[in-house]
């Protein structure tokens, strides 16, 4: 609340975003609060979708789910923009070219991981571990770059990918079909179900694809941010 010639006024929408009780100026809850939700509508449409057979194109049902139309991983390219211009306005930004910089360095890094644990043939103790390690540092390093954006992608990739994990538990109990719960070419069979569940969902949702998440996000983060800034240098200025 704030005094208006001595009568108390309700706090605007952008105090109200910039204003948060554990002493951050966003509130980051809502900030992904809508985000999350289409997200999630995303994910519940894809999955009826596959379970109803629709075209391919669109609901691809193999390992992975690579490159179908109707998925959450596009969504990145998305919110990560939305995100930039909400901080943006709300006074929370960074220089345009270290955001870019430290997202590029922090997706050299996850390629790094991801090759050395999963792409490397030679084999050694702790190959994996240390993969799994680099891809999740990857995933860290833009908080460099812009410490805010990168907060919030995080927050937004957990709450993206926490549904799936959960819904994976069931496709893979049940074997419903569907990329959810289908195995890559030259996976073991006869697994255990909570290693397989660990290895399919557990540990791809919650490192692979937030590290993909932060380092996307912030990468469109910081275009978006040089965009704006530079369309509103050539902004014809008022007179």
């Amino acid at each position: 609340m704030h005094t208006n010639g001595g009568i108390l006024m309700p706090p605007s929408k952008k105090e109200n975003l910039m204003t948060d009780t554990s002493g951050s100026r966003i509130n980051i809850l809502q900030l992904i609060l809508i985000p999350s939700l289409i997200t999630l509508a995303v994910t519940l449409l894809r999955l009826v979708g596959e379970l109803q057979h629709w075209p391919t194109a669109l609901f691809k049902r193999e390992a992975g789910g690579a490159g179908s139309i109707i998925g959450i991983t596009w969504l990145v390219l998305v919110f990560g923009a939305y995100f930039a211009v909400k901080l943006a306005r709300a006074g929370e930004t960074a220089s345009a070219g270290r955001v870019i910089g430290y997202a590029l360095l922090g997706f050299a890094l996850t390629f790094a991981g991801g090759f050395l644990g999963f792409g490397l043939k030679a084999e050694f103790p702790g190959k994996i571990a240390i993969g799994l390690l680099l891809i999740a540092a990857g995933g860290l390093i833009p908080l460099l770059g812009w410490k805010e954006l990168t907060k919030v992608l995080l927050a937004y990739g957990y709450a993206a990918r926490i549904p799936v994990v959960i819904l994976m538990y069931f496709a893979l109990r049940g074997n419903w079909g569907t990329h959810y719960d289908a195995t890559p070419p030259g996976f073991p069979e006869n697994l255990e179900f909570w290693t397989k569940y660990v290895q399919l969902a557990v540990v791809p949702q919650m490192v692979m694809w937030i590290a993909f998440t932060t380092v996307v996000g912030s990468l469109v983060g910081g275009i978006t941010l040089a965009v704006t800034r530079r369309r509103r240098e050539e902004a014809p200025q008022p007179a």
